[in-house]
């Protein structure tokens, strides 16, 4: 071993290190690119809570898939949806399905809420409390006790004989119009009928090989569907599906880039070279800068974005140069100059060179944009690595025998003598007056747009899809809410009651359609100690609307205190850690952070 080599033996060990180092990465850590775009916004503009309430939406509901299957009937909507469900019952370890509502599952959704119905009170029968005398309250307990057409009841009678709580568990069904049907969940929009099928990812939604394996099952589920009933309508709505979309996205958009920049560069350096040498060796740089660039993104960031990919796909034109640039000094110079000492004499223009291009991907590394300083770091590393390795290996690999022109190049040589040269004269100053009229008229017609949306690029028939189910399911936009907080839960929840105090003006004006609050479903001690109490001074008291009830349905003194006693039971106070806790606390705990530090 020469002195000579022993820059190129060190290098091969360094690129030894960042093939295990990828290795590790891709097949053993088995890492997804990032697709999250809320990653590419400045850190100094993103308050920590409020980064950490869409985190906490974003997993709440990136494990979820909604699927919709719609006929025109019943009936049809019921066979498609069975057909749909078949398909996914074989594959339970990537979707679980859950779109059966039986009368165990209703009873269990009603049982928490039974246990503390006294203090679960609608604003509107707050005011009526207030306001309306106990001989209407009278009325209303026996319309609900004699008449079958008295509206929901969510337990026996004596439970509830007013309709306190089976008022305030109509209002909470009125946050959504899905509605159990022939043990199944329903909703319609006046044309179709349509089966709602929720579905739970088994895995990773964000993970580009669970992308590949759901979505051709999604796609064999919805043709079964269709051959079941062919004019079914099928509305799928999650979060993998977008993700997805992108990955794929990205890789074409990786695959157009980067292979159409090295069939260009492989093209150019055959005709220039006529070998497949001089191709291999640049091809090899470019490799070597790109497992740099994705080692030192992983170890600075923890994580490589989609887009840091694909904006590194284009470093492939640009590393390339230092390669070529060598090779073609190396073909013209004297035969009796060898590589080493031809290195020595380009080393100052190839140092130029690396410094402007990384001066110039600097320039992003200063943004306050996350995103923007990977591709920053991901561009200079694998740009520094590619002109590192043409530094060390080439000179070894290079002999005087080893190029040689080809005929395409040797014939664009012999042309750049009948190229026209600029001269002092009115052709060159027409031409120049020419060119900055051109470039002014295009300046003037640039655009400065910063919204990073523009980033995203989502499938139309996605956005569709999505728009069609939050209409069916009058789902609001996760990303629109206020972030209440407070000391305790319960500042917490007084605070958000005063919050829907001020809101609920807005939907009598229409200016919003409505809202989700954890206090709809568990209200602040103090509300529910202040329902309580109105409720045992207008109905439960003596003088009040339980004892005026007895004998207007033939019952004594005795009657009355059994069924206040009754009545009292119910009486504990909600928390809301114990309603997230059930089954029906489970499609709202996205709404709720819980202690931050």
């Amino acid at each position: 071993m020469t002195k000579r080599n022993v820059p190129a033996l060190f290098w091969a060990l360094v690129v030894c290190l960042l093939l295990a180092h990828n290795a590790y990465l891709w097949l053993g850590k088995r890492i997804a690119p990032d697709t999250d775009i809320l990653a590419l916004l400045p850190v100094e503009q993103r308050d920590p809570v409020l980064q950490q309430a869409l985190t906490h939406i974003v997993e709440s509901a990136q494990q979820r898939l909604i699927v919709l299957v719609g006929a025109d009937d019943w009936a049809a909507a019921v066979r498609a949806a069975d057909a749909y469900g078949a398909t996914l019952a074989g594959r339970s370890d990537l979707l679980e399905t859950d779109g059966r509502i039986g009368d165990q599952k209703q009873n269990d959704w009603l049982e928490l809420f039974q246990r503390h119905r006294l203090g679960l009170v609608t604003s509107h029968d707050e005011a009526a409390l207030r306001n309306q005398p106990k001989e209407s309250w009278v009325d209303a307990a026996l319309a609900r006790l004699y008449s079958p057409f008295a509206g929901p009841k969510p337990g026996a009678w004596q439970d509830d004989p007013f309709g306190l709580f089976a008022d305030w568990v109509q209002a909470r069904a009125q946050e959504t119009p899905v509605r159990p049907r022939d043990g199944r969940l329903f909703v319609g929009d006046g044309a179709r009928q349509f089966v709602v099928m929720p579905l739970a990812l088994r895995v990773p939604a964000f993970s580009m090989a669970a992308g590949q394996a759901v979505m051709p099952l999604l796609d064999q589920a919805r043709r079964a569907a269709q051959r079941a009933v062919p004019q079914v309508e099928v509305i799928q709505a999650g979060v993998i599906l977008h993700a997805a979309a992108a990955a794929e996205q990205a890789r074409r958009e990786v695959s157009i880039i980067g292979v159409g920049s090295i069939a260009g560069i492989v093209l150019l350096m055959w005709l220039a070279f006529h070998s497949l040498k001089p191709i291999a060796w640049v091809m090899l740089s470019i490799a070597v800068g790109c497992l740099g660039g994705i080692s030192a993104a992983w170890l600075l960031f923890e994580r490589v974005h989609l887009l840091t990919l694909v904006f590194g796909a284009s470093l492939i034109g640009v590393a390339q140069d230092y390669g070529i640039y060598f090779l073609c000094k190396k073909l013209s110079a004297d035969a009796k100059l060898d590589s080493h000492r031809l290195l020595r004499r380009l080393l100052a223009p190839l140092a130029l060179t690396l410094v402007t291009t990384v001066i110039g991907y600097m320039a992003l590394a200063l943004t306050p944009f996350p995103g923007l300083r990977q591709m920053a770091v991901f561009s200079v590393v694998g740009l520094v690595f590619a002109w590192l390795t043409v530094v060390f290996w080439f000179p070894a690999l290079t002999r005087s025998t080893t190029l040689k022109s080809g005929g395409p190049a040797r014939w664009y040589a012999a042309t750049l003598a009948l190229w026209p040269l600029f001269q002092r004269n009115r052709a060159t100053f027409a031409a120049g007056i020419f060119f900055v009229a051109f470039a002014a008229a295009g300046l003037a017609r640039l655009e400065v747009r910063d919204d990073i949306r523009l980033l995203q690029n989502p499938a139309k028939n996605l956005i569709d899809d999505q728009i069609k189910a939050s209409g069916l399911l009058d789902a609001p936009a996760p990303a629109q809410f206020y972030l209440v907080r407070g000391a305790t839960p319960e500042a917490v929840l007084q605070r958000e009651e005063m919050l829907k105090a001020r809101l609920d003006p807005l939907i009598d004006k229409r200016v919003i359609s409505g809202y989700h609050a954890i206090s709809n479903w568990a209200p602040s001690l103090r509300a529910q100690a202040a329902d309580r109490q109105l409720i045992e001074e207008k109905l439960l008291n003596e003088g009040g609307a339980l004892a005026a009830l007895a004998p207007r349905v033939g019952e004594n003194a005795r009657w009355t205190a059994a069924m206040r006693d009754r009545l009292l039971a119910s009486a504990s106070p909600l928390a809301p850690d114990d309603f997230l806790k059930t089954p029906a606390g489970e499609p709202w705990r996205h709404l709720w952070l819980g202690r931050v530090d």
